[in-house]
């Protein structure tokens, strides 16, 4: 269970080993772009064919029957992490489809005197906000956002990702951090934290309510680790109206909060924004940073299932 306290050189060319997906391969491309370079046509290229072949090898391994043995969130990691490096090492090869976009790419812009315009990650984390503000289960979603909340990874995400859309658009924390965090908090839905009435608090962080809190709460016996061992302590813990309040609450915490200030620029990686909410004290399970970067990375695949 988390703690949650109240507040207290560019220009080099792109490597080959790394996909604008990437933050620091993105960078180096947008650099490139600005200097009306050639070779960042080239580059722009070789990503979105790097991008078809990843595609490609999900859509094969999704038709591959699979004997269960072996499946887990860590193998799908690896998985994924594997599929990257395949399509990557597969672009850019001679005679390949990079050289009929870089031929298409020079033909539309007249060459390299032209600027390329790479979409930026706010660019495109808008533009999935907008495709899935407009599926069908987005609506139902938004309806329901009082609940109760099915359970599951793919369902809990699915039930979550409009309102975490929302507030990520207002926050700039994205919204697989946030429903990977929400998920890993509650079990996925399993385990959310409910009034002694039984009346659920929509806490899906864990924030506890101390001192400066004066909305409803939840109180609740919880797993806390005291020098690094487990304990069953009663805490009190804040209460919303419904899910969206606590996606609200969380990123307000998050961005108002001195503590969480190298939590807030490492936004581009799931594992130092993972790292850092732990050194700022957001839990006290010792091996929270490691457990919130796994379950950040499952929500992304379960993200980029739906709107596959």
């Amino acid at each position: 269970m988390a703690l949650a306290l109240n507040p207290p050189s560019s220009g080099a060319a792109l490597g080959t080993n790394g996909l604008a997906a990437d933050a620091r391969s993105l960078n180096q491309l947008k650099y490139q772009a600005g200097q009306n370079s050639a070779e960042a046509t080239k580059e722009a290229a070789k990503q979105f064919e790097s991008l078809f072949m990843r595609e490609m090898i999900k859509s094969m391994r999704e038709a591959t029957m699979k004997s269960g043995l072996l499946e887990s969130s860590q193998a799908d990691l690896g998985t994924d992490l594997l599929d990257q490096q395949l399509s990557v090492s597969m672009s850019g090869l001679p005679g390949g489809l990079s050289e009929a976009i870089t031929r298409q790419l020079s033909q539309q812009m007249g060459g390299a005197s032209a600027t390329l315009a790479v979409p930026s990650t706010l660019s495109l984390a808008r533009s999935s906000q907008t495709a899935a503000a407009m599926r069908p289960n987005a609506a139902t979603s938004a309806v329901a956002n009082t609940g109760p909340a099915p359970k599951g990874r793919d369902d809990f995400v699915q039930f979550h990702e409009t309102a975490a859309q929302r507030v990520a658009q207002e926050s700039g924390i994205p919204a697989s951090f946030m429903l990977g965090q929400a998920g890993h908090e509650t079990g996925w839905g399993k385990s959310e934290i409910r009034g002694s009435d039984g009346s659920n608090s929509h806490n899906l962080f864990g924030i506890k309510a101390g001192k400066g809190w004066t909305g409803k709460v939840a109180e609740i016996v919880t797993t806390e680790y005291i020098d690094g061992t487990p304990r069953k302590v009663v805490d009190k813990f804040r209460a919303y109206d419904s899910y969206e309040d606590s996606f609200r609450d969380y990123a307000r915490l998050i961005n108002s909060s001195p503590r969480y200030e190298q939590a807030r620029t490492q936004t581009g990686s799931a594992e130092a924004y993972a790292s850092a909410l732990q050194k700022a004290g957001y839990a006290t399970d010792p091996a929270y940073a490691r457990k919130l970067s796994g379950a950040i990375q499952s929500a992304l695949r379960a993200q980029q299932r739906d709107q596959a």
